[in-house]
């Protein structure tokens, strides 16, 4: 098989910085593929990947903190084209020779760079760009060879390069704060690493559907689906492959938004035509969750009877069944790797990660080299509706975790058609595609209220609208009054049971998005 998309790679290495995502999806927006290793990487494993050229990322360290990544051995002579940023620039710095030392003042934000050459990296760039800092350490003598190619009020060397193929960067070309970053990117991919741009979805499709064919063979595949934007392009992307080798099992467990059931049956029979083996476990769900108020305890209620039932309606569905599919991303690929380790355990992860070793099958995972974004598009290139490739996201636990206390039938149908109103007033108000996530969710309180002349004791829902890029930070919606208006009217007056609504305005963090 014919690997275009992969021929020309670079590479990233990661030492820590929140932005090192973000560089990687830049680089391929620009249709270069690349890939994050920690910074600690073997070096045999960096030169098995064989890249045109290598990035060093920024980090939350100082170079002159004990433990400070260094740059692993024989990057700097491998002869490869290097781009360092922010702590990538002042770790090439101290290793090679020059001198780094605390700046009086940290800067941090806006800053105006002066550009000295604009020969190879700042090519098609102004005199003077706007630029994003964050750093706390400035270069004050350069290493033997290089020389300052830009400058700012604070930073003297804001900018340097050698003879070599080494370019380095005080700022951070990736973010939407540096306007131009991503034509510095694209000189140094594309010209200083004659990358000549073959990644795009359109020819990921191609090599996918091409490997999924050759991995598989005669055998067939089971996949979990869910409705949301992963599993279905999953799901599409492995039945252009193998036709009905897969077969997809769909689970409702009670928890699901209002009708969810019926329209992604629907959508997988009459939009994909794909075959979807149904099984309804409301019960088996509903009945160990119904005196369970603790969050944690609720995931791994939801985990174990998913696995449960998963793995007694694949015992059904015959021989042959080699493989399980998952929709793994890349983010969670880099997240098991990451240079900084796993985070601290904020919540249970929503994927049920004990499937593939409870299933003894192989794991099939389409879009573990792809971003979230890079999956919509994909989908958008199979010619899926954008309706359900642009749903917003929604949890693997379902409404458990937006219903605060005791799952009960009759507390999710409150939420159910609370939730439904929340969705709609959005969409007829234009804001559905503008906001990452916006949903309703049943608070464990009741309050006094008056409806017509009675005395209600009823109870309360919270609206939530945020916005996010990747889910890890988020800030709560501006949501306009006249619209939050329609959506308290609609609640109170069209859900039994409820008296109140509030509107939650906290961001992540403190807050998470999800109330648990």
């Amino acid at each position: 098989m014919d690997d275009v998309v992969h021929q020309e790679k670079i590479l990233i290495l990661d030492f820590g910085s929140q932005y090192t995502q973000l560089i990687a999806r830049r680089v391929r927006e620009i249709g270069v593929y690349c890939e994050i290793f920690p910074c600690n990487a073997p070096t045999s494993k960096i030169r098995e990947f064989n890249p045109k050229g290598i990035i060093l990322s920024g980090s939350p360290f100082s170079v002159h903190q004990r433990t400070a990544p260094k740059i692993p051995k024989g990057v700097l002579d491998a002869g490869l084209p290097i781009l360092g940023i922010c702590y990538g620039m002042q770790i090439i710095t101290k290793t090679l020779g020059g001198t780094v030392e605390l700046s009086k003042t940290r800067e941090y934000g806006h800053a105006m760079l002066k550009i000295d050459d604009k020969s190879d990296l700042f090519r098609g760039l102004a005199d003077s760009e706007q630029v994003w800092m964050s750093h706390g350490d400035r270069i004050v003598k350069i290493p033997n060879g290089f020389t300052s190619i830009a400058h700012t009020d604070n930073s003297p060397v804001a900018a340097m390069k050698n003879g070599k193929g080494v370019f380095t960067l005080q700022f951070h070309p990736e973010v939407v704060h540096t306007p131009n970053g991503k034509t510095i990117l694209q000189n140094f991919v594309k010209d200083i690493c004659g990358c000549a741009c073959n990644w795009s979805m359109r020819s990921f499709l191609v090599y996918e559907v091409e490997r999924i064919k050759e991995i598989v063979g005669k055998d067939k595949v089971l996949l979990g689906i869910s409705g949301g934007v992963d599993s279905t392009v999953a799901a599409a992307i492995i039945h252009k492959a193998i036709g009905d080798q897969l077969t997809c099992l769909f689970i409702d467990n009670g928890l699901l938004r209002k009708d969810e059931a019926k329209k992604v049956l629907k959508t997988f029979k009459e939009e994909l035509h794909i075959k979807v083996k149904f099984k309804d476990a409301s019960d088996v769900f509903l009945k160990p969750l119904s005196k369970v108020t603790d969050p944690e305890k609720k995931r791994k209620i939801i985990g174990r009877q998913f696995i449960n039932v998963f793995r007694e309606e694949a015992k059904k569905i015959g021989k042959n069944v080699n493989f399980l599919a998952q929709g793994t991303l890349y983010p969670d690929v880099i997240e098991s790797v990451s240079f900084r380790g796993p985070s601290a355990v904020i919540k249970s992860h929503h994927n049920v990660g004990g499937l593939p070793k409870v299933m003894r099958m192989k794991l099939l995972e389409p879009f573990r080299e792809l971003f979230k974004d890079e999956v919509r598009t994909l989908g958008l290139e199979m010619k899926i509706s954008e309706t359900l490739i642009h749903r917003q996201p929604f949890p693997g636990p379902g409404l458990a975790i937006r219903i605060i206390g005791a799952v009960t039938k009759e507390r999710l149908e409150i939420l159910r058609n609370a939730d439904e109103i929340v969705v709609d007033e959005i969409k007829k108000a234009g804001l559905y595609r503008e906001i990452w996530q916006s949903f309703a969710v049943l608070l464990p309180v009741k309050s006094v209220g008056v409806m017509g002349d009675e005395r209600t004791y009823d109870n309360a829902i919270a609206v939530r609208a945020v916005n996010s890029k990747d889910a890890m930070t988020a800030d709560w919606v501006r949501l306009p009054g006249d619209l939050l208006a329609k959506i308290s009217n609609r609640i109170i007056n069209e859900v039994n049971g409820v008296n109140r609504v509030v509107y939650d305005i906290s961001s992540k963090p403190p807050g998470t998005i999800e109330w648990e």
